[in-house]
């Protein structure tokens, strides 16, 4: 799913979930030129050819490089480092957000999710980094 439209800002979304990587598609597609991968490894690849998003969604569990870890390699990058990260799980677990967050999480969305409040939430993470977004309005 990749809506390409070089006026938007980018946002790549990493959900093996086929019903939740398609809902957020649908309602961030308006806002963003979005691209989506079924796990973190195809992510950090496009990352490392040099596609380079104004934020990422990242599910938990993912196959092949799980959530946690790409959101590890991105914070210890100093290529990446400065591309904010939400993590969206179905991981309530308190330890689990704080392992995320400590490890540079700038935001963790338990699901299921309300998508108003996950435009909300990018939108103040994007204002956070200065990045003001092209629509203001979500």
């Amino acid at each position: 799913m990749n809506k390409v439209n070089s006026n938007l800002q980018k946002l790549i979304i990493v959900e093996d979930d086929l019903a939740i990587k398609t809902l957020l598609s649908a309602v961030l597609e308006y806002h963003f030129d979005v691209t989506a991968f079924d796990n973190g490894m195809d992510a950090l690849s496009y990352l490392q050819q040099g596609n380079l998003p104004d934020i990422i969604i990242s599910d938990l569990n993912t196959p092949e490089l799980n959530g946690y870890d790409l959101l590890v390699q991105i914070k210890e990058s100093s290529f990446f480092k400065a591309i904010p990260v939400i993590i969206l799980s179905g991981e309530e677990a308190s330890e689990t957000r704080i392992k995320c967050l400590e490890a540079g999480a700038d935001d963790y969305i338990i699901k299921p999710f309300n998508p108003r409040e996950l435009e909300v939430r990018i939108n103040v993470i994007l204002k956070r980094y200065g990045k003001s977004l092209i629509s203001k309005q979500f």
